[in-house]
This record gives structure tokens, C-alpha cells and sequence, in this order.
């Protein structure tokens, strides 16, 4: 029986709820807590009568941190939305609020699965939920660039008309303004993605998946659908143990920070952190994506 909790039903947490329901997966039961627990159990039984639908017969309940206990992934979704105007390292002292509360509840369970975090600023948050759980580095991970690569091999695919299956290219870095791509590392099919898109192409691509999420808070509130399927695809990758590689947020013991890297995710969090070839000029870009992760962090009222 597989278990997931997911902490803070918003309009993040309720995309990955319905994503849940309504995909094929490997989740037996989902508990959904959230500090409104009145919204929590209407929640929760909307998204029952949408489980009838799918053949997995998803059990979903609100509960409480009890239900933490022989969980295998619980996700943190609560924390304040980013308003229009604001970037994501405006929440930090917001959120960390949220958090300390969170994590001292769960620390007083036998929860010993996986914390998966989707709260901005989203490496920084990972952090702290490292630092407050006192886990293993491994079994704390972050959304990362998940969502930012699957915008940024949509925008490509849009740019070529070729299937975004056959597109590898990532976003590394700082889930936040200073992420990049490193097209050193960018092939499509068996070739460079640098034989295919002009260097005007590439920042137009970068620009895009950069600010894409500014765009639809500045439409429509908040960004929630994407963020939904990643941390589905995320939770199936653990789930599964598929040994699948994401860039997820993971720790960087050197620099004692949490960071959008590609990693192998299995049913034990972070088996192994890949090394990656850079150019001069993406190592300067990884550094300041570092650097902007350290600042932010320095930022925090402990």
C-alpha cells in the first residue's frame, strides 16, 4: 500500500491531488491536511467522487499528522501564493513560518518516507525542511527545474515541430530567476541542440522559460497545473523506483545548499547527484545561481 499526505490544499496541492486521482499511478491512498479543515474535507470528497473514474481506486480522506506515520511521501504545498509583482525569494520569511509549524508536527510522528517540497522559494524551502526534519539529505527533495525542463522542452518542440520525447535538454540552477540551460549538454536525437537553434533562439527560449510563470500570476493569479503533473511525475518516479533521472532540488554538500540538478529518484529518494560537464560560461551562471541560493538563505530569520 503506498501513501502519500499532502500538507496544504491550494490551488498547488489540489493540482497534484487531482493529477493523482485521474492518472495512472502507483498510490493506494492520499490524506490531504490543511490548517482549514473544513476546506481539507470538502476536498477531500470532491476528489473521491473524481477517483470513481480511474481504475487505480484511489482512497482519499482529509486526516491529520497522524497520518504521517507510515507515509511514503508527504508534500508540502501550504505556504503564501507569489502575488503579482513579487518574485520568489519575496516569501522566504512568509513561508518559514509556515514551515516551522509544519515540521515540528510531523517530526513527532514515525514519518520515515520522503519529504517532497513545492513551496517557493523552492530550494530554500527544501532547506529549511531539511534542517528542521533532521533527515537524511537523500530523502528531502525539492520540484526543482522539474516543471521549468518540461517548459523548456515544450517551448523547443514548438521551435522545431519534434516530438519533446526526443528533446534532452535541461534547466539547472535555482528555481528562480538566475536558472539556466546549459546547451553544452542540450541534444536532440543524437545530435547537439546547438545545430538546430541559433544562439537568438536559445535566449529567446531561456527568456520565455524564465518568465513564463510571471506571465500567468500576472494573468490569472497563480501558476498550479504544471506544478501538479510534475510532482505526479516525480511521485511515480519514487513510487515506481524507477531510477529515473530529474532535475529535481537536491542537497549540495559543498556548498551546503539545496539546487536544481539532474539526479537519479527511486524509491529512496536521491540515489546519485550527476556530474555535468560545463562550459566556462555555464559554471559562471551555476555559481551565481549558488550564490543567489546562499544570499536567500542568509535572508532567513531562524
Amino acid at each position: 500500500m503506498s501513501k502519500v499526505v499532502i500538507v496544504g490544499c491550494g490551488n498547488v496541492g489540489m493540482s497534484y491531488a487531482f493529477s493523482l486521482v485521474t492518472t495512472k499511478n502507483k498510490v493506494d491512498e492520499l490524506v490531504l491536511i490543511d490548517i482549514n479543515e473544513t476546506k481539507a474535507q470538502g476536498e477531500a470528497l470532491d476528489l473521491a467522487h473524481a477517483a470513481t473514474y480511474n481504475s487505480n481506486h484511489i482512497i482519499v480522506k482529509n486526516g491529520n499528522y497522524n497520518d504521517c506515520d507510515n507515509a511514503d511521501i508527504v508534500c508540502i504545498c501550504a505556504g503564501r501564493n507569489q502575488d503579482v509583482g513579487e518574485t520568489r525569494r519575496d516569501l522566504i520569511n512568509k513561508n518559514y513560518e509556515v514551515f516551522k509549524s509544519i515540521i515540528e508536527k510531523i517530526n513527532c510522528t514515525k514519518f520515515k518516507g520522503i519529504y517532497l517540497i513545492a513551496t517557493n522559494p523552492l530550494d530554500v524551502m527544501t532547506y529549511i525542511t531539511y534542517k528542521l526534519s533532521k533527515f537524511p539529505a537523500k530523502k528531502v527533495i525539492g520540484s526543482g527545474t522539474v516543471l521549468d525542463t518540461a517548459r523548456l522542452r515544450g517551448l523547443i518542440c514548438n521551435e522545431l515541430n519534434i516530438n519533446p520525447k526526443n528533446i534532452h535538454a535541461y534547466v539547472i540552477g535555482e528555481h528562480g530567476d538566475s536558472e539556466f540551460v546549459p546547451w553544452s549538454n542540450a541534444i536532440i536525437g543524437l545530435n547537439k541542440a546547438t545545430k538546430y537553434l541559433t544562439e537568438d533562439q536559445r535566449s529567446r527560449i531561456l527568456y520565455n522559460v524564465r518568465t513564463s510563470a510571471y506571465d500567468i500570476i500576472n494573468k490569472k493569479g497563480n501558476t498550479c497545473y504544471g506544478i501538479g503533473m510534475c510532482l505526479t511525475n516525480i511521485t511515480n518516479a519514487i513510487l515506481e523506483n524507477s531510477n529515473e533521472i530529474m532535475t529535481i532540488s537536491t542537497y549540495d554538500k559543498e556548498n551546503d545548499i539545496y539546487i536544481g540538478l539532474p539526479a537519479i529518484l527511486n524509491k529512496n529518494g536521491v540515489k546519485e547527484v550527476l556530474k555535468l560537464e560545463l562550459s566556462i560560461n555555464e559554471q559562471y551562471r551555476l555559481q551565481d545561481s549558488i550564490d543567489c541560493i546562499k544570499d536567500t538563505i542568509n535572508q532567513i530569520k531562524w
